[in-house]
């Protein structure tokens, strides 16, 4: 196990992070820094608008750092975090959001800003500048007869530095990019729930382009089956969930897939955690105990559980701060 020193932050949590949530925290993260130091992959799975959230700052360090191995998240976190990355100066914050009015929202329609709580995506700016670059990519599919994955055209496009020129931020601190940089899967279920998703079928209807030029979700399903088959050959693979919903269900069924429909006999994940402010008892995925994932073989008995009851975008840097030893 290599040395590992604390930063003022995991300091702070380490002396003052002692009981309830605050200790959960704690816990998950030093068995997150355990997971990590025993040299075993760590899948990360976004629900939620983490990236509108500006997640990025931490999660592409820790990307970069070799903490995180993987991605799971939903089509709305893969496209806004580029949003943010091209568009930034563009938003606009509303603090007073929950004073707003009807006719306060459609004022912001009227100026083509959507909504995220207190955040505000510029249509032009964002979602059209996208539009635009993905496209040609499609429509270059398309002409070629050829496939990609929804989240491919993203980092393919990042590659060729074709959003360069729109750069609103430092760079380091968009997640898609670093994944792109180094080239770690990504998983997008339901991509088709997404703004982008909805352009993608809008060029299809008007016969702009083909829809055999992108794959679908049981191919996301496939290529996450090969890659944790392949992970977890000589090393467990951990599994951090943001949020609930698809993000995290999606991914975490591939051992159940893997044991119960093809008969393989393959490891369980080998740690869990999950930061989320569901309830357990309105029958919710997102609400979901760790315990209740061993009755669908996708944990063991063994398997490391923390569950952390907050909000993502106040626990989330604070465990990332922690094991960047920050």
């Amino acid at each position: 196990m290599t040395t590992f020193k604390l930063g003022p932050i995991g300091e702070f949590i380490e002396h003052h992070y002692r009981h309830f949530n605050a200790a959960a925290l704690k816990d998950a993260a030093k068995g997150f820094l355990a997971h990590n130091q025993k040299g075993h992959p760590m899948l990360l799975t976004m629900a939620g608008a983490m990236s509108t959230a500006e997640l990025g700052i931490s999660v592409a360090e820790l990307i970069r750092q070799d903490k995180i191995q993987a991605i799971s998240c939903t089509g709305a976190n893969l496209e806004e975090d580029l949003y943010n990355l091209v568009a930034h100066d563009h938003y606009e914050r509303i603090p007073g959001w929950r004073t707003l009015t009807e006719a306060d929202e459609e004022k912001l329609l009227n100026r083509h800003l959507n909504r995220v709580t207190d955040t505000c995506i510029p249509e032009e700016q964002a979602i059209r500048v996208i539009e635009g670059v993905l496209l040609k990519k499609w429509q270059k599919a398309s002409e070629e007869g050829k496939s990609y994955l929804p989240h491919e055209y993203f980092t393919i496009a990042l590659r060729e530095g074709l959003f360069k020129p729109f750069y609103q931020i430092d760079p380091k601190n968009s997640w898609l990019l670093a994944a792109a940089e180094k080239n770690i899967p990504i998983f997008v279920p339901g991509w088709e729930d997404s703004t982008t998703g909805n352009i993608f079928a809008g060029h299809v209807l008007q016969n702009n382009i083909k829809r055999s030029c992108l794959l679908s979700g049981i191919d996301y399903m496939i290529s996450i089956s090969k890659w944790y088959k392949e992970t977890c050959k000589n090393t467990g693979i951990g599994f951090f969930q943001i949020g609930g919903g698809i993000a995290g269900d999606f991914p975490i069924c591939v051992v159940p897939m893997l044991e119960q429909d093809m008969g393989e006999n393959v490891p369980k994940w080998n740690y869990f955690c999950q930061i989320s402010d569901s309830t357990t008892s309105y029958g919710s995925y997102s609400g979901a105990t760790p315990s209740e994932k061993i009755t669908w073989g996708k944990l063991s008995l063994e398997t490391p559980k923390f569950i952390i009851e907050s909000d993502a975008t106040i626990v989330a840097p604070l465990v990332f701060a922690y094991i960047l030893g920050k």
